[in-house]
């Protein structure tokens, strides 16, 4: 019998509020908040009732562009309580995939901060809708982007043209009666989209992955319950909440444990040690280069981290060594590996904290419980047997409800059958251990993010100098891999490598800027024309690796 919740998120958070009121929900070191959930779930329902005054319906997509700062964590549980679907945009994005996710997701409303270190989010987000200067705030009448409305400008500073503070959403939302936010919490379904992430495949071209209050409430329980979640462990959030790992393998997981959330506006090294050192957090979640960072810190040994139990490593392969230090120097001894993508709310399979330290690093665990998955010959769709590479499929309630505006994509992803061809190649051994080893699907994994050739071929096939552009993975010790692009200029022409970088600064994430640029007469090909990609990569990582 299946354990799966119906519940909202919204619903969700008052039942954790009402178990454990005066338990420390939210803590930011840096903002200097400490908030019990009885008053983090005051704060979330202020923010619902705000976004309510603006005009934001059930189903509106409302776009959040910013860092782990405290607003975010705020809309999630409060966007959700009005049905309003929050997309969450990278925070690495610039000008050109800003605009690509507002316009395809019919994004009524942006929130976004400021600045972060070096990169103006307030001046791109004026760069992408120039009308902001003469209209009005909340109407909005943007050429490119028909749908928008409301830009909300996050965090401290003073009022900006066409915008909004986040402090004036606040006040409006005081109008707003308390029957009113309940009419609008009755009329939600568990089935509706709550949440919307970008995420790319093999056509390049991102797609809005809808999640529901089902899908990500019930990966979110199983995720905690095979960590071992309950009300008194204290969780370090450092991963991106635009992530599903930070939305729903993190905050999610916390409030429907009565965990505690201590959140970092983004990673870095020092802080997470002294935030595990002064908070006693009990669990870690992060990608394995945020452990290597973490360990290799001068002054790690300064810090006690007796406190901590457990934590997720997901995003990458786990080197042995950093798996035996977490367990060893950290003091963390049931940490777990997880795996999924994105349309599965995200996580597939997980090891279990009892596994031995080798199936923590050579396989990514066994099916989550009321989750299926196994393993196809990837063109007829065939069961294959144990210890048989193929495709990595999976079938649950937790398999998004498809991609926004792209019935065609939805179907080549699921079949009628109901599985998610997730476009991994790995084995299942007869234990049930499913190990990936290789992808169908031409990514990247570039320090735990995804980069997708096409999309950057896209981009640089613009510029007037570029004949043809393939771009793949070389190996890289640091990373994992690095993006290279094989560039054939036109006819004449000639470029460098520092030419192309510029090009792509301020246009594309920084981590999609190819590390190496190689200009090429000619591709290897197949005899029936195609470039063949994986010629390309064996050139290129044999020179790069000398």
């Amino acid at each position: 019998m299946s354990q799966f919740r119906e519940i909202t998120i919204g619903n969700l958070l008052r039942e954790t509020a009402g178990k454990y009121p005066d338990h420390d929900a939210l803590i930011y070191p840096e903002f200097g908040i400490r908030q019990n959930y009885s008053e983090f779930l005051g704060n979330c329902e202020k923010v619902a009732k705000g976004f309510m005054a603006l005009g934001v319906k059930r189903g509106d997509h409302v776009s959040a562009w910013a860092t782990n700062v405290p607003e975010w964590v705020y809309m999630q549980f409060g966007l959700s309580m009005i049905g309003a679907v929050l997309v969450t945009v990278n925070t690495n994005y610039k000008s050109h995939e800003l605009e690509y996710i507002l316009q395809q997701s019919d994004s009524t409303t942006l929130v976004h901060i400021r600045d972060y270190r070096d990169t103006s989010y307030y001046d791109i987000v004026r760069q992408v809708v120039p009308e902001l200067g003469n209209q009005a705030k909340g109407a909005i009448n943007s050429e490119k982007l028909p749908y928008l409305k409301n830009v909300v400008l996050a965090g401290e500073g003073d009022a900006a043209p066409g915008m909004f503070l986040f402090n004036e959403v606040l006040s409006r939302g005081e109008a707003v009666s308390d029957a009113d936010l309940k009419a609008r919490e009755e009329s939600l379904d568990v089935h509706d989209t709550i949440n919307m992430q970008y995420t790319s495949g093999t056509t390049g071209f991102p797609k809005g992955v809808m999640l529901t209050h089902y899908n990500i409430v019930n990966n979110a329980r199983m995720v905690g319950d095979v960590m071992g979640m309950t009300e008194k462990d204290r969780l370090l959030i450092q991963v991106p909440l635009f992530h599903c790992f930070g939305c729903v393998m993190s905050t999610l997981n916390s409030v429907y444990h009565g965990s505690t959330m201590v959140v970092l506006e983004s990673f870095d090294p020092l802080k997470a040690l002294q935030s595990i050192e002064k908070e006693q957090c009990t669990a870690i979640n992060g990608v394995p280069t945020m452990f290597i960072a973490m360990l290799a810190h001068p002054d790690f040994e300064k810090y006690n981290m007796k406190s901590l139990r457990t934590g997720i490593m997901a995003g990458a392969p786990c080197p042995v060594e950093t798996m035996n230090q977490v367990r060893t120097r950290m003091h963390c001894p049931e940490v777990v590996i997880a795996f999924g993508q994105t349309e599965c709310s995200p996580v597939m399979t997980m090891t279990r904290r009892d596994d031995p330290v080798e199936l923590r690093v050579s396989t990514v665990g066994r099916l989550l419980p009321d989750i299926e998955g196994k393993i196809v010959e990837p063109d007829s769709g065939e069961d294959l047997p144990v210890n048989t590479q193929g495709e990595i499929v999976t079938r649950s309630d937790c398999v998004m409800k498809g991609y926004y505006k792209m019935q065609d994509a939805t179907e080549a992803a699921i079949d009628e059958e109901g599985w998610l061809h997730t476009g991994d190649l790995g084995i299942v051994d007869e234990n049930g251990y499913f190990k990936v080893t290789g992808r169908i699907k031409d990514m990247i994994i570039r320090g735990g993010e995804n980069v997708y050739p096409r999309e950057i071929e896209e981009f640089l096939h613009a510029h007037e100098k570029v004949s043809d552009v393939h771009v793949v993975g070389v190996p890289d010790e640091k990373y994992g891999e690095q993006v290279l692009a094989a560039i054939q200029l036109r006819d004449g022409e000639s470029a460098t490598a520092e030419e192309f970088r510029e090009y792509c600064n301020g246009k594309i994430a920084r981590h999609k800027i190819p590390r190496y640029f190689e200009f090429v007469k000619e591709y290897p090909m197949t005899a029936s024309g195609k470039v063949q990609k994986y010629k390309l990569r064996e050139l290129f990582a044999a020179k790069y690796a000398s």
